[in-house]
């Protein structure tokens, strides 16, 4: 029990200072790292909680794809650090803003579902004794939550195509292959017959 103890606090207290190095770093790819041990933080509180499957899934999927994707694409894009900086108090009262119903939604949600009656009862969704956790997930998610399960596989597809779409823009001082205008390219265009005659060749 003590040595349970202790490995939460570990994970807790690393986890919360990782999170915060998330927000407080001013280099994006740093900003990354740090989320990445986030992640890894987060999933050895669940291994603690015994939902193995959800930690293992925040391993595989959030640090081995997502996490790494947003390192590719903050390195891809090239982030000119000091242009944002120059426009942050001009942008300041839109984030305040946004940020203030932000959290007073939140605040909503917490305290509905701390209030309601009936919360204590869905905070613990029933499945037998006898079924893994793996098979209990699975279970739920794809019967009761099939469809907020393809809604969020929906999101992932569009952030996707953001990210693809953020990579290919037309930026000046890049050489891009154009395969289009490679296939469609003429012999006639690319290749030049010289008649040399003989001994005047080019010395």
């Amino acid at each position: 029990m003590i040595v349970a103890s202790l490995a939460f606090y570990l994970f807790a207290i690393v986890g919360v200072i990782s999170a915060l190095n998330v927000i407080f770093q001013r280099n994006p790819v740093h900003c990354v790292l740090w989320l990445i041990l986030t992640f890894f933080n987060a999933a050895g509180l669940f291994v603690l909680l015994g939902a193995e499957f959800v930690a293992m899934i925040l391993v595989v999927v959030y640090v081995g794809a997502v996490a790494v994707l947003f390192l590719f694409v903050v390195m891809m894009l090239d982030i000119n650090v000091t242009m944002m900086r120059e426009g942050f108090m001009k942008y300041l009262p839109v984030g305040a803003l946004i940020g203030i119903i932000l959290f007073v939604e939140l605040a909503a949600v917490y305290g509905g579902w701390v209030m309601s009656p009936d919360a204590q009862g869905l905070r613990v969704v029933p499945a037998p004794l006898d079924m893994p956790n793996t098979e209990a997930i699975g279970a739920v998610l794809y019967t009761d939550y099939v469809y907020l399960f393809q809604g969020a596989g929906l999101v992932l597809l569009v952030a996707m195509i953001g990210a693809i779409v953020l990579t290919h823009r037309k930026r000046t001082g890049v050489r891009k292959q154009k395969i289009a205008d490679q296939v469609a390219r003429k012999a006639s265009e690319t290749l030049s017959v010289v008649k040399v005659e003989t001994g005047k060749g080019i010395s």
